[in-house]
């Protein structure tokens, strides 16, 4: 019998994927930008993105558990996959119309389902809770990290 922590896995794994389709032309754009000097790990970038989306997954799957296959616990799967939707949809986006601003927007919009999405957990389970504070305290780094971008390159804002 297929488990649910592999179902949300498989599905969690397959959208972040889903975020390669970026053309070459796209990721020079990127690449070209001037960096904050002090953006040094931006290399682990990857990485933490990936203990991120396990973290999300994980705490996706505590709260399916606790009432599997209830309308409420499809919602749930709902907003969690918006928010991941969200997230991977930053770079895709902002690279295909070479906009900062774009990011910044969309960054937004994933820091504050992932706080709506933090709170409504809670109740259910504060380890499902906890395991999305990886994304609350990313998510700001990201934002402050796109908004001097802007002002170190506001042609490309």
């Amino acid at each position: 019998m297929i488990q649910s922590w592999m179902v949300i896995g498989a599905v969690t794994f397959l959208i972040a994927v889903g975020s390669f389709f970026i053309t070459p032309r796209d990721v020079k754009w990127f690449a070209r930008l001037t960096r904050p000097r002090w953006l040094v790990f931006e290399p682990l970038i990857p990485l933490i993105w990936t203990v991120i989306f396990v973290c999300g997954a994980a705490s996706a799957n505590i709260v399916w558990q606790h009432n599997p296959g209830s309308l409420r616990s499809w919602i749930f799967m709902g907003l969690f996959l918006l928010l991941e939707i969200i997230t991977i949809s930053y770079i895709p986006l902002m690279l295909r119309w070479r906009s900062l601003r774009i990011g910044e927007i969309i960054g937004s919009i994933g820091a504050i389902l992932g706080v709506l999405l933090t709170i409504a957990v809670f109740p259910i389970s504060k380890l499902a809770a906890l395991l999305l504070v990886p994304y609350l305290i990313w998510s700001p780094v990201g934002a402050y990290t796109t908004e001097e971008l802007i002002q170190l390159n506001p042609q490309d804002a």
